[in-house]
Order: C-alpha cells, then sequence, then structure tokens
C-alpha cells in the first residue's frame, strides 16, 4: 500500500494548473512503495507520476533529492526527471503535503533477476556514482554506522521475540562493525536503497532507476555491498555467485574498485546487512499490524548477516580481484 493520503479531483486539477501539462486526464493510486503516496497521472500531453510525501520523509531534505534526480538524468542516467512548473519550481503543496511531478519511466522491476540484470545493474550503479560526484549538496547518511546502537536501542530488547539470542548476536556484531568500520574509503553521493523494485526493465535492457529518498554522501563500496545483498541472494538465503560476479563485473567496468574497497566488501556487506536488519527489526516491533506500512521479516537479513559474517576473504565471495585499481577512484 502507498497512498497514504488521498488527493481529490478538483485538488490535483488545480495543481495542475500551475503546470503546463494540459488537462488532467485520470490518475490513480500505485499501490508498490512505502515511504510516499504515489500517482500515476494522465494528461492530454502524457504520463507522469505524482509524489505525495509523507512524514517519514524530512522536507529539508526534498531539495536534495529532487536535484540529484534532475542532475543525474541531465547526465545521462535514466532516472525520473522532476517537471517545473511556470514559476521553476520543481516542489509545490497538495493536499496538504510537499509534492512533486515526475516524468515517466517505460519498464517494469523483476522478481528473479538473472546474471544479465545484476551486470546490468553493476554498470548502473556506477554510472550513477560518477555522475553524482558533480552535485553540489550532500546530505548525511541517517542509518550510518553511528545510527545503528540508538536504533537497535529503541527496539527495546526485543529481538529475542523474533528469534531467541538475537539480541546477543545483534550486540557481538555491532560492536565489531563499530570497531573495524573503514573511514578511508572512496565517497561521494549513493542510491542507499538500490532493491529490485527500484530498477525497471524493458525488452531485456536495464531502462531506469527510481526512489533516491534514501540518497545521501556516504563509502561508494558501501552502495555496492547494499546492492549485492539485495540482488544476489535467492528466495532460499543462498548467496548466488554467478550474479555476485555480473554485478562486480558490470561495476567495474565502469568504475574500476581500489584494493581497499575490494578488500572491504565483506565487511561492508555485514554492515549493509545490519542496516536492513535492524530497521526491519524496528518496524516489527512497534509498527501496528493495522498499518499501511509494510513490515518485512528482519530475518531475511540477519541469515545474509550471518553469511556475510562467516566470509573471511572477497575471493569467497567468488570474485576476482583483477578488477582493481591504485589509481583510479
Amino acid at each position: 500500500m502507498a497512498v497514504y493520503t488521498d488527493v481529490t479531483e478538483p485538488q490535483l486539477a488545480a495543481f495542475l494548473a500551475r503546470y503546463d501539462l494540459g488537462a488532467l486526464s485520470s490518475y490513480k493510486g500505485i499501490a508498490e512503495g512505502v515511504e510516499n503516496s504515489n500517482f500515476l497521472l494522465r494528461t492530454t500531453t502524457g504520463t507522469f507520476i505524482l509524489t505525495l510525501y509523507e512524514k517519514r520523509v524530512d522536507r529539508g531534505d526534498l531539495p536534495f533529492f529532487v536535484g540529484l534526480m534532475e542532475h543525474l538524468a541531465e547526465r545521462g542516467l535514466s532516472c525520473p526527471l522532476p517537471v517545473h512548473d511556470r514559476e521553476g519550481n520543481t516542489l509545490g503543496e497538495l493536499a496538504g503535503r510537499p509534492a512533486a511531478i515526475f516524468t515517466f519511466l517505460d519498464g517494469m522491476w523483476t522478481r528473479r533477476p538473472s546474471p544479465e540484470n545484476c551486470r546490468a545493474l553493476g554498470g548502473a550503479l556506477a554510472r550513477m556514482h560518477e555522475a553524482a560526484a558533480s552535485f553540489p549538496l550532500t546530505r548525511r547518511n541517517g542509518l550510518s554506522p553511528q545510527d545503528w546502537r540508538p536504533l537497535y536501542e529503541s527496539c527495546g530488547g526485543g529481538g529475542d521475540t523474533v528469534e531467541p539470542g538475537l539480541s546477543a548476536e545483534i550486540e557481538a556484531d555491532l560492536a565489531d562493525l563499530e570497531a573495524r568500520w573503514p573511514t578511508d574509503l572512496p565517497s561521494g553521493i549513493i542510491h542507499a536503497d538500490l532493491f529490485p523494485d527500484n530498477v525497471f526493465f524493458l525488452a531485456g535492457e536495464l531502462s531506469g532507476l527510481i526512489d533516491f529518498y534514501f540518497a545521501c554522501t556516504d563509502l561508494l563500496a558501501y552502495d555496492l555491498a547494499i546492492t549485492l545483498c539485495a540482488w544476489c541472494f535467492e528466495p532460499d538465503g543462498s548467496y548466488n555467485v554467478t550474479k555476485g560476479r555480473a554485478l562486480i563485473a558490470g561495476y567495474a567496468d565502469v568504475r574500476r574498485l581500489q584494493p581497499a574497497e575490494y578488500r572491504s566488501l565483506p565487511l561492508l556487506c555485514r554492515g549493509a546487512s545490519m542496516r536492513f536488519l535492524l530497521t526491519r527489526l524496528y518496524d516489527w516491533l512497534n509498527v501496528p499490524d493495522d498499518s499501511f506500512v509494510t513490515k518485512k521479516d528482519p530475518r531475511e537479513y540477519l541469515k545474509k548477516l550471518r553469511f556475510h559474517r562467516s566470509i573471511r576473504d572477497t575471493a569467497e565471495y567468488g570474485l576476482e580481484a583483477a578488477r582493481v585499481t591504485k589509481g583510479r577512484a
């Protein structure tokens, strides 16, 4: 469910009057997504996406998110392009919420990614990192390692209700991650949430990236680790080495990893697993069952955390160290 705020036709027509998009033909809510209210919007000039930003999104972050998408689109990355109104604004107000209109991307997300999908995604992620390097704004990652322990503590010790012994397991991993987390790797703007439902494919080709509302400034290789965790495991929790190789190879074809980034991948993957384990655990314990927010089982990322904890060397992922260089960040 991803329509938390209803919009009436008169409200929407008045909002559209600020734009040169023609008259309203139709609109309907989009079910997928968890953070904002999204509508498929059709006017006499075309098809668009209308987004209303809900309370979990900080209004102060919106210029960063919207500006980043515009910056990336202008540099050739296929992502939603914010539409300007006649006054040049990309953000407005609708039904008591900040709102924006974006261009429509053709394509669908894939529920069973193939190695070819993973390789294409790796290249797109690297191109995003390179295109974002010239974006002038920054945003602190609100879910960085320094935020994991407070997030865990806000779960009120409820981890053992999900799985016996989980609290002690999280405590031990948090201490290790906090002590060993790298601080000297190349950084820049990352997507930070590049799950399969945020990547579109059309006729077998990657057609665009969406949902930049967790984007922030952080370690580039950490973004790669998040993506590997999201794309390279099977429904039974097993790691797919072929998909992992394809993802990393696609990324390295565009932006080669530094040796330190390559060596840090197991630790970064543990961190990525911890981040999503904790956010899912928090929602699992604190969000009411009748809430519109879809709760996801934290045990999926507990399995991934345990797998990454067992990895002692990046080569154990089936990856080759050949695609690294000392010269290029």
